[in-house]
């Protein structure tokens, strides 16, 4: 009997297994059964100019990819950063360029991977042939968030369906690039992502955030590859300026993306496995109102994130225990944690 099989009804419903989370060999299927199916934020439209080198999920799925943007348009490509002669890294370094050139031998490329030319390759039979483009990645955008896939399962618009009907109201125009930090976290990523997918634990980890959030007004609702979760503000001044009694939108995309809105803007946290029992979490920061900054939901996020590491790695050593293999779900509090697990046991399958 496969560890994959989730109830699809909440209230006779149990959770993964812990062997998902322990056996190392579930660790790594979920590289191309989950993550090279689906869709990794690789940047924002303001950090690339011209040739940007990136690689998806370094130390995890580690696949060198170069994001290209020509003519000034707002428009981007993603390819393989790969020469397709002897596979050495093609751009290793953010650049300008009007095409692509290999530093080993020479080989050149077009701005849309075409292969173009290749020295001291005349008597070469069949040559050159559509093997000595660069591969196209699937690429695509939200707002001015950047994606791509290896291997898409469905579109990347499947994905983010939902969210910019959802997030209407909140002004996206006016979001400016602040900052980034990168946090590392001493538990498999999947548990981290369960956490963030229940407001469940609020008043017991988080003293600030139950705070200023009414924790029983606290919603969920899920869609197809996605989940929202909605708390409100206590207090009116806490809250969005077109509705002050929501005080944070936290927006969770399968399988490791999440975007926090608040009053003062978007908080983007990028889960990124490492090794079964290690994850790195990138947070990128994009502000758009610095006056409502440090007040509501969307303060203290280091002290957030720190209290979560903490719970998340308890639960980390607790999974390895031998009297612990399955639990139960809240159905009035952990709709995204059940409907997280129900898209890991689809993938996997």
């Amino acid at each position: 009997m496969s560890i994959f099989e989730i109830n699809p009804d909440i209230r006779r419903a149990e959770t993964l297994a812990s062997d998902f989370y322990t056996d190392e060999r579930y660790f790594d299927e979920s590289k191309e059964k989950i993550f090279a199916r689906t869709w990794q934020m690789v940047g924002h439209r303001d950090e690339v100019e011209n040739l940007l080198p990136h690689t998806m999920l370094e130390r995890f799925l580690d696949e060198p990819v170069l994001l290209v943007r020509d003519g000034g348009g707002s428009e981007f490509r993603c390819l393989s950063n790969v020469c397709t002669h002897r596979g050495k890294i093609l751009i290793e370094s953010a650049c300008q360029a009007n095409l692509i050139r290999c530093g080993y031998h020479g080989r050149r490329f077009d701005l849309g991977g075409k292969f173009l030319s290749m020295p001291e390759f005349e008597r070469v039979e069949n040559f050159p042939s559509k093997k000595e483009d660069l591969p196209q990645i699937a690429s695509g955008r939200w707002e001015n968030l950047l994606f791509a896939s290896l291997a898409p399962i469905r579109p990347l618009a499947d994905f983010t369906a939902n969210l910019t009907e959802t997030l209407a109201p909140i002004d996206l125009a006016n979001l400016q690039f602040a900052s980034t930090q990168d946090y590392e976290v001493k538990a498999h990523w999947a548990l981290y992502c369960e956490n963030y997918l229940e407001g469940f634990h609020i008043p017991f980890v988080h003293q600030s955030l139950n705070e200023a959030i009414d924790f029983a007004g606290y919603t969920t609702e899920t869609f197809r590859f996605s989940s929202l979760q909605t708390g409100l503000a206590k207090r009116a001044e806490d809250g969005f300026d077109f509705d002050g009694r929501r005080a944070a939108f936290y927006f969770f995309v399968f399988p490791n993306l999440m975007l926090n809105f608040y009053p003062w803007g978007l908080s983007v946290n990028v889960v990124k496995p490492q090794t079964p029992d290690l994850t790195r979490v990138t947070y990128l920061t994009f502000v758009s109102d610095e006056s409502k900054l440090n007040v509501g939901a969307g303060a203290n996020l280091d002290r957030v994130e720190l209290e979560d590491q903490k719970v998340v790695e308890a639960v980390q050593k607790g999974i390895r225990s031998r009297f612990y293999q399955k639990g139960r779900y809240s159905p009035r509090r952990e709709q995204g944690t059940h409907h997280f697990h129900r898209l890991i046991a689809e993938f996997m399958n």
